[in-house]
């Protein structure tokens, strides 16, 4: 048993019962007429283009009609003051493609449509669909080759630029939103990104991944680090922000030898437990193996994080370095100097334990992230850069379902354990 639970998404369907808009003869048919006339799927000129533009229209003219009071051609509609006139061309671009649409208008100029309204050019899918490219780390010049190849539109590198700053507004108040009182465990990871200011330079990125009193997993922020070296100021800063978004205690904090993020997780959360994250120990020693010894390499050290007891973690570390000590020294080493910010996890109980070594949510992340920005290659700015990853954290946050995130597996049990050992601190319904 994996130690995440996936929580089902209910799929966007129509109603049980409900027959579709679109039924299989009148599909059949639209199909049946594009192959005698040679129409293809997709394009300016294809099938889908050719129905969203009449739909389009015929639900232009309904909102014509609506304005003015009456039906085209009804003789009530002599004397009102207002009446057709003719309409305009535009190129509107849609999830289908551009589409050539003509837009009634009314003599007086007072109609307004809300379907596609004035000056409007694109349809919100479309937009959306930029989004979707951009949040998998597809450049501007990327996103541009495939709308001309899928949709052959183009479309220019300010418009993309336009449209992805949109999700800024969201990302700030996604950065603000209030978190829960009180988290169980918090995991600080972070990765790397090439960030252009002046000069092109590594900057880490971190993030902060709670699990809440319902053993829910989700992304609580995204900060930039700076580019030499963190400090105690800069860590303060961070976990200050967290705590007036509402997080009052923590039970665990795990990190991986953060310079003076212990310090200020001391003063922001004085009665957390700061432990050193065993995922993060376990891939800094493969680092150092050959990938066909990982394998045995990590049921060996296995038998360390899982000993019961400090005493027999530390028979676990005798025995690793007599089988491995000879061939990798420098495992030996990194396990030996991080031994005093390891050990606190040898006396959580079991069920805290299993919660506190988690791999799939913290390499999942990890790895979706490390892709977008791997097809990057750089950001042009810090902002840049929190704007894709944050597309990223959005879409597995989606697929996860954002209201309850990614569950632990067992989670009752855990919870009481968490409630017995830190007791008092764990709040009750």
């Amino acid at each position: 048993m994996t130690d995440t639970e996936v929580v089902p998404r209910k799929p966007d369907r129509p109603p049980a019962g409900k027959p579709p808009l679109v039924d299989a003869a009148t599909a059949d048919e639209l199909l049946a007429r594009a192959q005698a006339e040679g129409v293809v799927l997709l394009g300016p000129v294809g099938l889908l283009s050719q129905v969203t533009k009449a739909v389009l229209e015929r639900a232009l003219d309904e909102e014509l009609t609506g304005h003015l009071g009456y039906e085209k051609h009804d003789p009530a509609g002599r004397g009102s003051g207002n009446s057709r006139n003719g309409s305009t061309g535009k190129t509107l671009l849609t999830e289908v493609g551009g589409i050539e649409l003509d837009v009634p208008r009314d003599r007086n100029g007072s109609f307004s449509p809300q379907i596609v309204r004035k000056g409007q050019t694109r349809l919100d899918g479309f937009n959306d669909r930029i989004i979707a490219l951009y949040a998998r780390g597809m450049t501007t010049r990327d996103i541009r080759a495939h709308l001309r190849e899928m949709y052959d539109v183009d479309v220019s590198p300010d418009l993309i630029s336009r449209v992805t700053d949109a999700v800024l507004d969201e990302l700030q108040e996604w950065q603000a939103r209030p978190l829960d009182r009180v988290y169980p465990v918090i995991f600080v990871d972070a990765l790397m990104v090439k960030i252009r200011d002046g000069v092109v330079a590594n900057r880490p990125v971190y993030l902060a991944i709670g699990i809440d009193c319902d053993g829910a997993k989700q992304v609580l922020g995204l900060w930039v680090g700076p580019a030499v070296g963190e400090s105690s100021k800069f860590w303060l800063t961070v976990l200050s922000e967290l705590k007036s978004r509402g997080v009052a205690d923590v039970c665990i904090v795990c990190c991986d030898g953060l310079t003076g993020l212990p310090d200020a997780i001391n003063v922001v959360w004085p009665q957390a437990t700061v432990q050193l994250c065993v995922v993060h120990l376990i891939r800094a020693s493969l680092r150092y193996a050959s990938k066909k010894d990982w394998g045995p390499l990590t049921k060996d050290l296995r038998l360390i994080y899982t000993a019961v007891d400090q005493t027999a973690a530390e028979a676990g570390l005798e025995a690793f370095e007599q089988h491995w000590g000879q061939r990798y020294p420098a495992i030996v080493r990194l396990w030996r100097s991080h031994w005093t910010e390891f050990t606190p996890f040898l006396a959580f109980p079991p069920d805290v334990r299993r919660v506190v070594y988690t791999t799939n949510l913290i390499e999942s992340i990890n790895s979706r992230l490390q892709k977008v920005t791997r097809n990057r290659g750089q950001f042009p700015s810090e902002q840049a850069a929190l704007k894709v990853l944050y597309l990223a954290v959005r879409n597995l946050d989606e697929f996860r379902s954002p209201s309850v995130g990614t569950r632990s597996s067992g989670w009752k049990k855990a919870l009481q354990a968490f409630t017995i050992y830190f007791e008092g601190r764990i709040p009750t319904p």
